[in-house]
């Protein structure tokens, strides 16, 4: 059956009725016994028809011919939406099909595209590179002919000067006797003229031969230019071809859909029956595969049987014994089991009791949960407070604050009872906070946060200063900095004794209580990272002491007076400063900065003096960076820990010093004495405080006039030829113990600094 076209196209499906075409009104014939095989078209007519058709009612009583009208109605409205299932099937699987050849097309388009693109850019060099090989040799060509008109030039001189000897020779010829000699040499000049004549004739000849050459491969040079301006027009030609084919082949590819829907019915008929063929070979197939299997089967069968009576005999036999005996062990084991059951119904028992236990205890453990999820809430709560009350100490005690150290007489500082300069208040007040030094008969007495006698170790000092350290972790500027004479026990105070894990300094054991606390804070979700920079101010240059290359980093003794690299110090309006070119290192464990600070010390400038076999000839600045997020409550913050052991101030009458000794003193001396000027116009609350007088102050300037916590370490040497140099540490640290600068701010930030090298201070 052909159905008519519905909206420009043939829609077919193909369903068994005996032959007999469905109408929209006719009722279909009985299809007992017939075979499925024809097919039906729809359109739309015939769709609309069956939609609106009503039932034709002879008599409206009858129910059982309007049950058979439903059927036969239902049926055909079963057959039209299976064919439009399958025609909307079909659709998609063409519409996939198309774009897959579409997108393939496409991409061979656009593949022929870039190498056409590809092709062109490189025709475009080659002529681009023939152009200048055309203007270089048009330039040689200019060259050649000026160094031909000059020579053309000096041969026209030469031609005239040989006019003139000859006229000279005609004038001189009246006096031949006297001008023979003249004459010898005058035809030696012709002579050699004459040679040069032919060479420069010779080269001129040279020269024209190298024009021709010169103009033979200019001309070939543009018979290429033209041949690769003809293969791009080719080029250019092809490309629209092939724009012409590309849309030949999408006209084709609409003529192939056109055909190959009209083929469909065709194929969905011809593969129906041959899949009805199929199923009936294999059927077949299976049949006479199954019968010789039972034959074989038959035949072993009946050789076996023989043999397997005689056996099925004895093994009756033997059963029967053996099931006297299982009769026996199936007692016992009735026995067995009534007493398991006995005791299954104890365990029953005792298994209630605990399941009954186990709930009370998982109430208990639930209960417990609550509660330690109540204290690790009051534990972060707690440790927001700790770290506001502790700030709040610390700004109550002072921003700078200043401890005082006095160290152990050396041995071959000799000092009886009665000589002894240094004293210690007994009473309450000034227990633990007084000194009182003796000098000329005066007594002065002091009177600072902190005063550690000589037995004070390295952890009592420490333990002093770990809430100090511990404000950097919450996001302070923190600074504490060594101050005192030669030979107090500055560096010994700041970084122990090498070699002594007993004595180490403030910086190893601030590091260890930051990276020990970092790990502990890191159950309550807060992550840490820490930069490292240290450096030296050595004549008022500084000097970086982490960098590799050695003439910028004059990771040298003092022996070696080599100037390095310039270093500038620059304040942002945030009061940060940053240092140019410094040496940033990420460390992640106290071994990578115990590593960095052997590197600086053995990269420190020291020498001998009379007062210390080594004292420290330069001011050494460690900067740790601490940047840390909590990403359960969101808080970002920011600290610096800054950690500086000051060259000793000396006397040269007591030092000794000459040379680039001299030059040491008398920097250091000067640096240190406009660190005091910057403490006295702090103490008078001036309005300018001279900060730029040195590189030392100037780096100082965020710790002393800022928002950082400062601390002062004065140390005190207890002999009594160092009494003028310690009373006048002692007044210097009263000072800057009375010194009010602003109120430390913590530092919060919003995210990563995007810039490697932080600020510093």
């Amino acid at each position: 059956m052909v159905g008519t076209p519905m909206n420009g196209r043939r829609l077919s499906y193909g369903f068994g009725n005996g032959g007999h075409d469905l109408g929209p009104s006719s009722t279909p014939p009985s299809n007992a016994g017939s075979d499925y095989g024809s097919f039906i078209d729809f359109t739309r007519e015939d769709v609309e028809a069956l939609l609106n058709e009503k039932s034709k009612r002879k008599d409206r009583f009858n129910y059982k011919e309007r049950c058979e009208n439903m059927i036969d109605y239902i049926k055909r409205l079963k057959v039209c939406i299976r064919w439009f299932q399958d025609l909307e099937l079909s659709y998609s699987l063409e519409q996939e099909k198309l774009k897959s050849s579409l997108e393939l097309s496409q991409q061979k388009c656009m593949e022929i595209e870039l190498l056409l693109k590809i092709k062109e850019e490189e025709l475009n060099s080659i002529i681009t590179e023939m152009r200048r090989n055309c203007a270089s040799l048009q330039e040689k060509l200019v060259k050649e002919e000026t160094d031909k008109s000059a020579a053309m030039e000096s041969l026209v001189k030469e031609r005239e000067a040989r006019l003139d000897f000859e006229r000279s020779q005609t004038t001189l010829s009246e006096d031949l006797g006297r001008a023979q000699r003249e004459l010898e040499t005058a035809n030696q000049k012709i002579t050699s003229l004459n040679e040069m004549y032919k060479r420069l004739q010779e080269y001129i000849t040279s020269l024209q031969q190298y024009n021709g050459k010169l103009h033979s491969e200019l001309s070939t040079v543009e018979g290429e230019l033209k041949r690769v301006e003809k293969e791009k027009a080719t080029v250019v030609e092809n490309l629209t071809l092939l724009k012409g084919q590309l849309a030949l082949s999408t006209a084709s590819q609409e003529e192939a859909i056109k055909q190959k829907d009209a083929f469909a019915s065709e194929v969905t008929s011809l593969r129906g029956e041959l899949q009805q063929v199929r199923d009936d070979r294999d059927r077949q197939i299976s049949q006479v595969q199954n019968l010789s299997t039972e034959i074989v089967k038959f035949k072993d069968s009946s050789e076996k049987s023989g043999s397997e009576l005689n056996n099925l005999t004895m093994k009756t036999h033997e059963l029967e014994t053996k099931c006297t005996l299982q009769d026996n062990h199936i007692k016992e084991l009735q026995e067995k089991l009534t007493i398991a059951e006995n005791k299954l119904e104890v365990c029953d028992i005792s298994a209630i009791e605990t399941k009954t236990e186990f709930e009370g205890q998982q109430k208990l453990v639930n209960d417990l949960e609550k509660r330690l999820a109540d204290a690790e809430y009051k534990l972060i709560e707690g440790e927001k407070l700790r770290k506001e009350l502790h700030n709040t100490i610390l700004e109550l005690k002072g921003n700078i604050r200043v401890f005082c150290r006095v160290r152990p007489l050396l041995p071959d500082e000799s000092c009886s009872t009665e000589g002894k300069i240094v004293s210690y208040p007994s009473s309450m007040e000034a227990a633990g906070r007084g000194i009182e030094l003796a000098q000329n008969g005066q007594k002065h007495s002091f009177t600072f946060d902190r005063v550690f006698a000589p037995d004070a170790s390295q952890q009592e000092v420490f333990t002093e200063i770990s809430q100090l350290v511990q404000s950097a972790l919450d996001g302070y500027k923190v600074c504490i900095f060594a101050y005192g004479q030669t030979g107090s026990g500055k560096t010994y105070t700041m970084m122990g004794r090498p070699g002594h894990p007993g004595e180490k300094g403030l910086i190893p054991r601030s590091l260890e209580q930051i990276f020990q606390t970092r790990q502990s804070q890191q159950p309550q979700g807060w992550k840490y990272e820490m930069q490292v920079s240290m450096l030296e101010i050595y004549n008022e240059t500084i000097r970086d002491l982490l960098s590799t290359n050695k003439s910028s980093s004059d990771a040298t003794r003092v022996d070696n007076g080599t100037p390095g690299k310039q270093y500038t110090i620059k304040h942002d309006a945030n009061g940060n400063t940053h240092v140019s070119d410094l040496t940033v290192v990420d460390v992640q464990s106290v071994k990578e900065v115990a590593f960095l600070l052997n590197q600086a010390a053995n990269s420190r400038s020291v020498g001998k003096t009379q007062m210390n076999e080594q004292s420290s000839r330069s001011h050494f600045v460690f900067t740790l960076r601490i940047y840390g997020v909590n990403e359960s409550t969101d808080q970002q913050v920011q600290g610096v820990l800054n950690l500086i052991d000051l060259a000793g101030s000396e006397r040269l009458s007591r030092s000794g010093s000459t040379g680039d000794r001299l030059k040491e003193t008398q920097a250091i001396n000067k640096s240190l004495s406009s660190l005091s000027d910057v403490i006295f116009a702090l103490a008078k609350k001036e309005d300018h405080i001279p900060f730029r007088n040195s590189k030392l102050t100037y780096l100082l300037q965020p710790c002393l006039g800022g928002d950082s916590k400062t601390l002062m370490f004065v140390n005190v040497a207890p002999d009594n030829a160092s009494a003028g140099e310690s009373l006048c540490s002692l007044r210097f640290a009263s000072r800057v113990n009375a010194c009010e600068i602003g109120t430390p701010r913590r530092t919060t930030t919003n995210g990563r600094p995007t810039e490697s090298r932080l600020s510093y201070f």
